[in-house]
């Protein structure tokens, strides 16, 4: 309490002292070790060097007392902290409990929840895991979690896996050194660069997973004796599908709710900038849904293949078993050593029987390929 007294202090003793000034005075703090990186921006431009949270926050609250000090907000960035180096941070900057429990535990639903002031979004983010060929264990897509919460004067992003960071995306929104990009519209700005990044890498995903359903189909109805892929891998990928699915279909509506014009919480501007969100959130999902519908009619396509191809195979076991009964059936008659048979003293009698067993053999092959059993 006693920094804060100083600080306010500070700028009524001293009302020529610019905002920029306060900033000037940025210096790292002891932050917690899950905080990958803690800023105050001011008009689209970031002051100083990476800082505590604690001192983010009074930062931003001194500098709204001054003039110049409109339009100031601090961007704090996390990677999977625990509910002690969270507790600190959710009390200082009153965020919900229940929102805090969510971004902790992660495992949640993309969502899109307001409390009071402050917006809480949850992004499934999604990475395409290479590999050389797909087989029935392979992993196609790693998901991760993105958490934001977007207040007045504050962005507090939790991320949950190893991929999905958000620096570069940082560090292109800092390059707009004259203020006039989209940071300068303050935290709604940075959840709508969060939600652009998130899509993009969605559509990028899809676009590689095109080529492995391309890949399944043309190994379905390839020709392969009528055996279709290996539904393993049919199966895999469709499970892969099904978890990026997930992913991206709950999105799509509270994208939706963020570009109209009853979302007060979100600047006017930035809400026409969300629509282009959700129109490319609409075309993945389409795309994903598409997935899904493909492979489900090539699972059923390789299954009947393969029900076909045993159909076949019993076909030709019939066929052949039928052919070997006429040789089985007359040298079954001729071997029960009765003494008076027909042709059984005749002279010609042993070449004929084996003659008319051949006839009779070479007939039915011959019946059974015309008809398509052999």
């Amino acid at each position: 309490m006693s920094m804060i007294n100083s600080l306010r202090a500070a700028v009524r003793t001293n009302r020529r002292r610019t905002a920029a000034g306060l900033f000037d005075s940025i210096h790292p703090g002891e932050t917690p070790s899950a905080v990958v990186d803690c800023a105050v921006y001011q008009h689209g431009r970031r002051h100083g060097e990476t800082c505590s949270p604690r001192d983010a926050a009074r930062l931003v609250k001194a500098s709204k007392q001054l003039p110049e000090g409109e339009g100031s907000f601090s961007w704090i960035g996390l990677h999977e902290p625990t509910e002690a180096e969270f507790e600190g941070i959710a009390q200082r900057f009153g965020l919900h409990p229940l929102a805090v429990e969510d971004a902790v535990h992660a495992h949640q639903r993309p969502k899109v929840e307001r409390y009071d002031d402050v917006l809480f979004a949850v992004f499934k983010t999604i990475r395409y895991v290479d590999h050389d060929q797909l087989t029935p264990t392979s992993e196609v897509v790693e998901t991760g979690e993105l958490m934001v919460f977007a207040g007045r004067d504050f962005v507090i992003t939790v991320r949950h896996g190893g991929h999905s960071s958000l620096k570069e995306l940082r560090h292109r929104l800092e390059a707009d050194a004259d203020g006039t990009g989209l940071l300068a519209k303050g935290p709604s700005a940075v959840l709508h660069a969060i939600a652009d990044h998130v899509v993009d890498n969605y559509m990028l995903v899809a676009d590689q997973l095109q080529t492995d359903v391309d890949e399944i189909e043309f190994e379905v109805f390839s020709n392969r004796g009528g055996r279709g892929a290996d539904v393993g891998r049919v199966y895999q990928l469709k499970r892969e599908v099904l978890e990026f699915k997930r992913a991206v279909a709950p999105l799509l509506r509270p994208m939706q709710q963020l570009s109209e014009p009853l979302q007060r919480l979100v600047d006017p501007e930035i809400q026409k900038y969300f629509r282009d969100v959700a129109d490319h959130l609409a075309r993945v999902t389409e795309q994903v849904h598409g997935f899904d519908e493909l492979l489900n009619s090539l699972l059923q396509a390789n299954l009947a293949q393969v029900s076909v191809a045993q159909n076949e195979d019993m076909r030709k076991i019939t066929a052949w078993a039928a052919i070997f009964a006429v040789p089985t059936m007359i040298t079954g008659v001729y071997g029960m050593n009765f003494d008076y048979m027909p042709e059984l003293h005749h002279r010609y009698g042993y070449p004929m029987v084996l003659g008319s067993v051949v006839l009779i053999c070479i007939g039915m092959y011959r019946g059974f390929r015309r008809n398509g059993w052999l």
